[in-house]
């Protein structure tokens, strides 16, 4: 299949998080001809929610998603200011028109070892945002996250886990596929197939590096590590997906520390090459 060209691609904000604020980011994407755009929330909340709506639409760009909400599990109870900042999200994704709100749904509570309990927490708090999301018209889309991130920042981490979750909880909601938390899976053909078109909401895009050095900070520019990034994307789209494809690439060690124009062009040159 032929690679990505420039249009086709959307920056999320984490992969220049060190270098760019949203402004920056928001005329980088329009400099090298990105389509679009996927906000991390404190960027987003830095510049102004408004200001930031204005001027990604003036800049015309798409928004493929706002990074994140969740965190539902923290306390070890579904609380009141969880469920109020929730609501946030969702007013911040309708205000910039986000294709959906990205969420993190939020691990083991600090000294819990009790998984079905965090499993029934977030799935209380993703019912509570999408009772709110519907009305406000913001699709909801689960991000599972590898095993590795499941004490700590979710407890969702394959497309099965997401998508029984989608079917008890009905219509609005679906999954962000992120290639460095899913491409290991055995099933994760099946379970796209399952999702289908309404159900993938988003495809993140980038690499795992072998070795890693930092399970968190140490993703892959494209092309740079062991994932089949063309054979994702082609299972991606032929069970439906068709909107932005984003690069969303945390690299303390790597990309974060380079010139972010750089940093653009190469994601650029790699879409075109290894996805």
């Amino acid at each position: 299949m032929s690679g990505l060209e420039p249009h086709q691609l959307s920056l999320n904000t984490a992969t220049v998080r060190e270098q760019w604020n949203l402004a920056q980011c928001i005329e980088g994407c329009a400099r090298h001809g990105f389509g679009g755009i996927s906000p991390w929330r404190d960027k987003l909340q830095e510049m102004g929610v408004k200001p930031a709506a204005k001027a990604i639409r003036d800049a015309g760009l798409g928004v493929s998603g706002l990074c994140r909400g969740g965190w539902y599990t923290a306390t070890g109870a579904l609380d009141q200011a969880v469920i109020d900042d929730n609501h946030r999200a969702v007013d911040e994704a309708a205000e910039i028109g986000a294709d959906c709100l990205v969420m993190v749904v939020g691990g083991l509570a600090e000294g819990s070892r009790d998984l079905p309990h965090a499993w029934a927490v977030v799935e209380e708090g993703l019912a509570t945002t999408l009772e709110y999301a519907r009305k406000a018209g913001v699709k909801v889309a689960i991000e599972p996250l590898h095993p590795m991130y499941a004490a700590d920042r979710a407890c969702v981490n394959t497309m099965r886990q997401a998508l029984d979750i989608c079917d008890r909880l009905g219509p609005g909601i679906g999954c962000a596929v992120d290639a460095y938390h899913v491409w290991w899976d055995p099933e994760l053909e099946a379970q796209l197939k399952r999702a289908g078109k309404e159900r993938i909401m988003g495809f993140h895009l980038c690499d795992w590096l072998v070795p890693t050095r930092d399970l968190l900070t140490d993703r892959g520019m494209m092309g740079d590590g062991v994932i089949d990034l063309p054979r994702l994307r082609g299972l991606v789209e032929a069970n439906g997906f068709s909107g932005l494809n984003e690069v969303e690439i945390f690299s303390a060690l790597d990309w974060w520390r380079r010139d972010a124009d750089e940093v653009m062009a190469v994601i650029v040159e790699r879409g075109r090459t290894a996805c």
